[in-house]
């Protein structure tokens, strides 16, 4: 069964991306007032950017992209065969750096700064997913994907700070106002478009279809939250935390960076450790 999970998110994932991706575009459009683009319209996009010749300032950047690419499909992969929780974070992180380094590797100011905000992002949510992580781990006793979507337990009436604190930093990670420092989807940004504003064609392709593997593990880790409901429950809750998300995106303006790291710490510190410290004392007496 974890070998069928793994192949299941490396086949079906940038199918659900697209989904995802085409659908937050729609919700967007509607609110904006437009009717917006087909729901397979990043799909067209993507194809597009495939047949266009591969330019690059130096070829490190595209290696650099690939890693990024190879790396997070191995996180989602990881994830879903119901792997350790913790190495899944960490690999995640590998994975950021990766497209950190890529958008440095060109001499562009604008890439830079992107690159330099996507590295401050990773500082505001790391701490919050470590905690969700530990808060995981305290109310199942174990940090194995599997066994936390095995355990009786639903999490989220053990974790509800926990949860606040991590769909906070969602939206960092998730990269939609108000936190949609170093790059966005939408064309609102004096930056132009951050980290990829040197990326085209096929590497701006791969991109895209990473980031269509990362919000699919995004939501799995959601669905963890709400996982000892029934499966389609479970589902529909997670789809209603990713369409909120939307409505945030479309509703905030984009703040600072500045901004973003306190309130992201502040989140970890105050819903984050102190459910954390409730949970513990809760559970000591059954902890391994």
């Amino acid at each position: 069964m974890s070998l069928v999970g793994a192949i299941a998110y490396v086949i079906l994932a940038p199918l659900a991306g697209v989904l995802l991706a085409g659908t937050d575009r729609i919700i967007s459009a509607r609110m904006q007032g437009r009717v917006g683009p087909p729901v397979l319209q990043p799909l067209y996009d993507v194809l597009k950017l495939l047949s266009k010749r591969s330019i690059v300032v130096n070829h490190f950047q595209n290696y650099y992209i690939m890693c990024f690419l190879l790396f997070v499909a191995m996180t989602g992969a990881l994830f879903f065969a119901g792997g350790d929780l913790l190495l899944v974070i960490f690999a995640l992180t590998v994975a950021s750096i990766f497209l950190a380094i890529a958008a440095y590797s060109p001499n562009s100011p604008y890439s830079n700064v992107g690159a330099e905000r996507e590295l401050l992002q990773m500082m505001a949510y790391e701490p919050m997913l470590l905690i969700t992580a530990l808060g995981m781990y305290l109310v199942t006793g174990s940090f194995q994907v599997g066994n936390i979507l095995a355990g009786p337990r639903l999490i989220c009436q053990y974790l509800p700070g926990i949860l606040l604190g991590f769909l906070f930093v969602l939206t960092i990670k998730l990269r939609k106002s108000p936190f949609d420092l170093s790059t966005s989807h939408h064309g609102h940004q004096e930056l132009v478009k951050g980290l990829t504003t040197e990326m085209s064609g096929p590497s701006l392709a791969a991109v895209e279809i990473a980031h269509w593997y990362e919000n699919i593990l995004l939501l799995g880790f959601v669905y963890l939250f709400f996982a000892a409901l029934h499966p389609a429950v479970a589902v529909v809750a997670t789809l209603v935390v990713y369409s909120i998300e939307i409505v945030i995106d479309n509703a905030s303006a984009r703040l600072t960076w500045k901004f973003a790291i306190k309130s992201a710490w502040i989140a970890a510190g105050v819903l984050g450790a102190t459910n954390l410290l409730v949970v513990y004392y809760q559970f000591r007496e059954v902890l391994p």
